[in-house]
């Protein structure tokens, strides 16, 4: 019964991953709970106050009429998403006698990848940006926000967008990623007991020295597009912006693969969605958020435009994905293998 369980390295990766959804969802559910049953008792109901919204019931609010995203809808879902990632993956590691820093969140040069992402999340997509104006492919309105209001929602709209940035990085590409290679390439090593070779290619030795090679990019392409799966529920996206969406995803693996850590990844998709929904104002998967300082507009076929999508509903995202990932290869120092 032991071994149906237990490997020569502990825990069986099937069983670890199971494990590790039984415990985000719970951990989710039971967080979100929480926060509803507060903001209850925060704001009870007054027989007043419904009354005069029934009355009141006939004249849509700004926000309800918009259908634009608040910043606080942002931050308190992927707040309670991110609180549960980070338990459960804390939880598997003390199970499995694991440091959680193996998981994408250790390495080294920790901050200089998480600014240097943000530089280039910036940059890259402001390049997308101009290229769509320069081919009259996107069209700028009037400027939206002034002043303290445009620093205001740029702060707010960044923390959010940080804490968008940590959660999906850290659950597509944390334990999921790590664990999963772990797995295929203990199927790998099995499939080659036969061969003269197979100890090359045990269970204990490929999750002791982190991923190879095999393991990682058959986690990495399943993970990337089922990333890019979960994005089809957003209003306007299109088959192009859930190409995009899986493509992107596997970049980020490739920086992963790179430096051993998940810090450049975060920066560059924290920069790449602020920069997209407050700075420009643009859709970014069919989503326009509420209080962005410029406004704009796609002009012309939306195969090439992003239409409704956004700029990553564009043709135009594929030369910017490949860009970034030579910028990966240029300017990230490749971390050895067994220092993962």
């Amino acid at each position: 019964m032991r071994d149906i369980f237990v490997g020569s390295d502990g825990l069986r990766a099937g069983w670890g991953l199971l494990l590790y959804a039984v415990l985000f969802f719970v951990l989710l559910f039971a967080s979100g709970a929480l926060i509803h049953v507060l903001r209850l008792r925060s704001h009870p109901a007054q027989p007043g106050v419904a009354a005069q919204s029934a009355s009141q019931s006939s004249e849509p609010s700004a926000s309800t009429t918009s259908g634009l995203l608040p910043a606080s809808t942002v931050l308190i879902s992927e707040g309670i998403s991110l609180f549960a990632v980070v338990v459960a993956s804390w939880l598997m590691s003390k199970i499995e006698r694991r440091p959680n820093s193996i998981f994408g969140l250790g390495g080294k040069r920790r901050l200089r990848n998480l600014l240097t992402g943000l530089a280039w999340g910036v940059v890259l997509l402001s390049l997308l940006v101009f290229t769509l104006r320069a081919t009259g492919l996107l069209a700028f309105d009037a400027r939206q926000l002034f002043g303290r209001s445009a620093l205001r929602f740029g702060a707010i709209w960044f923390a959010a967008f940080l804490l968008v940035g940590l959660f999906e990085e850290y659950f597509f590409r944390g334990y999921l990623q790590f664990t999963l290679a772990c797995g295929i390439n203990g199927i790998y090593g099995w499939l080659r007991t036969f061969s003269a070779h197979a100890e090359e290619w045990s269970d204990a030795g490929s999750r002791s020295s982190g991923q190879a090679a095999l393991g990682f990019w058959v986690a990495a392409l399943l993970l990337s597009f089922g990333f890019g799966f979960v994005h089809r529920t957003n209003t306007g996206e299109s088959p192009i912006g859930l190409l995009s969406a899986a493509l992107i995803a596997i970049v980020f693996c490739l920086s992963l693969w790179r430096t051993g850590s998940l810090w450049w990844a975060i920066g560059f998709h924290t920069a790449w969605d602020w920069a997209q929904s407050f700075l420009y104002g643009v859709a970014d998967s069919g989503i326009v958020v509420q209080g962005h300082l410029l406004g704009t507009h796609p002009v012309g076929r939306p195969i090439f435009s992003g239409g409704l999508t956004g700029p990553e509903g564009s043709l135009f995202i594929l030369p910017t994905l490949a860009f970034t990932a030579a910028v990966i290869l240029l300017t990230l120092p490749k971390v050895r293998l067994d220092n993962r």
